[in-house]
This record gives C-alpha cells, sequence and structure tokens, in this order.
C-alpha cells in the first residue's frame, strides 16, 4: 500500500467536482463490471488481513503475498507469529521494504493481541489504532474488508482517482476521504475503497492512464484523459476498436506536461 502523492502529483490542478448524479454513475458502472470486488492481499482471517496490511505500507500486494504465502504457513494466528520469534519472521519478510521496522511492530501488535483481546483483531477503529503499526488507513482496510463497515481507506491510487474524477477533490488524505464518504451513494459505499483502488491501479494509472478502456470516460473531468467518447457511449483508444482512419490525441512527453502525475 502506497503513500498517496501531493495533488499536484495527480495530475489534477483544477478541482472539477462531479455532480451527485456522476457519483451514482461512476459506481453503478464499477459495480456493473465488478460486482464483488475485494482485496488483491491474501489471507485466511482478520489477524492474516492485518498481518498483511502492516506489511504493505511503502509495498506492493505482490512483494506482501509472495512474503506471506510462506509465513501465514506457519504462523495463522497471533499466538503462533509470537512464538515465531522475530528473527524467523524477519527472514520470511526480509523482501519487503522496512522489514525490520514491520517485524518489530507485528510482535509488538501480537503481545497486544493477546493480551488485551484474546487474540483476536479488534472491529474498532481506536483499538486498532492503539497497535503498533496500525494507522487510519490500516485500520481502515480492517474495518471495512474484514468487518464490512463502510469506511474508505485512501492510498495513492485512490488519492489520485478521487481528484481526477472530481470525486471528491481534497488536498489531504483525510479531505478526501471525508469528501468520499460524503459523497459516495450508500448503497456503494461497503465496496467503494476496492472499486476506485482497482481502478487507480489498473485504469486510471498515475503516469500512463488508460483512458481508451475506461468506462468512466465520459464522467470524467481530466483534462489530460486520451482518447474520444463515440456515439455509442464507449471510448475509443489505442487499445479499442475505432472507425477507419481515425486519429486519437497524443499523449504528451513527460518532459512536456503540464501536470499529469
Amino acid at each position: 500500500m502506497r503513500h498517496p502523492p501531493t495533488l499536484a502529483a495527480t495530475g489534477t490542478s483544477r478541482r472539477a467536482r462531479l455532480s451527485a448524479a456522476g457519483c451514482e454513475q461512476v459506481f453503478a458502472r464499477l459495480a456493473a463490471g465488478n460486482p464483488h470486488p475485494t482485496t488483491e492481499l491474501c489471507y485466511g482471517n482478520a489477524f492474516q488481513l492485518l498481518i498483511a496490511v502492516i506489511l504493505s505500507a511503502q509495498s506492493t500486494d505482490r512483494a506482501v503475498n509472495k512474503a506471506t504465502r510462506t509465513l501465514f504457513a506457519v504462523a495463522p494466528d497471533a499466538q503462533a507469529m509470537l512464538a515465531l520469534g522475530e528473527e524467523v519472521l524477519k527472514a520470511h519478510i526480509n523482501t519487503i521494504g522496512l522489514y525490520n521496522t514491520k517485524a518489530r511492530q507485528i510482535m509488538q501488535t501480537c503481545t497486544l493481541l493477546l493480551r488485551d483481546h484474546g487474540g483476536a483483531v479488534p472491529a474498532d477503529r481506536a483499538a486498532l489504532e492503539s497497535l503498533p503499526g496500525v494507522g487510519r488507513k490500516t485500520a481502515n482496510v480492517v474495518l471495512n474488508t474484514a468487518f464490512g463497515v463502510p469506511t474508505i481507506a485512501v492510498d495513492t491510487h485512490i488519492f489520485r482517482v478521487a481528484n481526477r474524477l472530481g470525486l471528491a477533490p481534497g488536498g489531504t488524505v483525510r479531505a478526501v476521504e471525508e469528501g468520499l464518504l460524503r459523497r459516495v451513494p450508500e448503497r456503494f459505499r461497503a465496496n467503494a475503497h476496492h472499486w476506485l483502488i482497482l481502478h487507480g491501479r489498473y485504469v486510471c494509472k498515475a503516469r500512463a492512464p488508460a483512458c481508451d478502456r475506461c468506462v468512466l470516460f465520459d464522467l470524467c473531468p481530466y483534462p489530460d484523459k486520451v482518447g474520444v467518447w463515440t456515439a455509442s457511449g464507449s471510448p475509443q483508444g489505442s487499445g479499442a476498436a475505432r472507425a477507419p482512419n481515425q486519429k486519437l490525441p497524443r499523449r504528451r512527453s513527460p518532459g512536456r506536461s503540464t501536470g499529469r502525475g
């Protein structure tokens, strides 16, 4: 889970705000394409999800999954993780950035889970945020994914998408989170985090947004999007069918960009 960039890095200097009807359309389309979204972190229980999210700070889900595949086989819960010991834990996660710090935090977290919660992960924000290595974003991921609480954890992908689409323009993570909680229709709120992070990871990417295959193309006010919207209601670009001889706008080179992330 990577930390959000500054607003300028999202490529959105003008904070256009999508209408309420537009917000409804965004999530209706994302839901139609992926009715049951979930995290790409691999886990078997709430404890494993918590550990995976702690490990994902400034790392990728792929790197975390590679490490936890063997780790969770020998330490599936807090008691087993604590018994494993910090040095053995480090050996399992040493391909992940900041693994020394994360190993220490995980050991401390396991101690507190066993002492204060019987080894279970609490479904309470304050209790989660009292654990070493757990901040608001991590707590939001666990509350939403493990317990179904309609929270929205804002990472770099969601920060970018929320600003580009005008869903919840804001210059800070907290501002974007609060804006999303106000503006995402209630019926979509429980899954909004997953839809937005996946859209940012695979479509609305920082340096090369895949506008040509974006189902939100016509709704998006992002000034540097690439492609055209057809009468049939589908985006046309380098990877989509288009009329003969139709030319698409060319992306500006990174050196000449005036605001793309």
